[in-house]
């Protein structure tokens, strides 16, 4: 038993295991290592539950932004005119081919008037409205009578049967 201790003591001391200043640095070091390697997979953590989680968001994003029939873009789109006092001149809607996610691009090219204020409210409820609008571009024109001239491009997109 004496030997064991002895050999044990010789370990402990010797410049082969280090000291124990070095030990306790190693130590240190491989817990910043641990607390950095957690932080790092914590996102990963119940990842399943988070793919359920996005798989119903997507859906529900689908179902609230895509209209399923051709007839509810213009019907939107008359109705946001409407409510925010901009009259629709002249609109010309293009169905193209139908892409990623089984949504059908549906461009859109219309000529507003109204004045400034109309304009600027329609185009902002344009894009807060649960229809996805995107506005590609913005030409403004004015009149001597104080009504405002607007064309704007725009794209919505439908769902299509899969």
């Amino acid at each position: 038993m004496l030997a064991v201790d002895v050999v044990t003591l010789i370990i402990y001391i010797s410049p082969l295991v280090g000291s124990a200043e070095s030990r306790r640095m190693e130590l240190n070091d491989l817990q910043a290592k641990l607390t950095l390697r957690t932080k790092q997979v914590a996102p990963l953590q119940n990842v399943s539950a988070k793919i359920t989680v996005a798989k119903g968001q997507i859906n529900d994003f689908y179902k609230k932004r895509f209209p399923d029939q051709n007839s509810q873009i213009p019907s939107e789109f008359g109705k946001l005119a409407a409510a925010n006092g901009v009259t629709i001149e002249q609109a010309k809607y293009k169905a193209k081919e139908a892409g990623v996610g089984h949504l059908e691009p549906v461009e859109i090219e219309a000529d507003l008037v109204g004045n400034y204020k109309s304009l600027a409210t329609f185009i902002n409820a344009l894009e807060r409205d649960d229809t996805f609008f995107i506005i590609n571009s913005i030409t403004l024109g004015g009149e001597p009578q104080g009504t405002v001239k607007l064309n704007v491009k725009l794209e919505a997109y439908m769902k299509v049967a899969s």
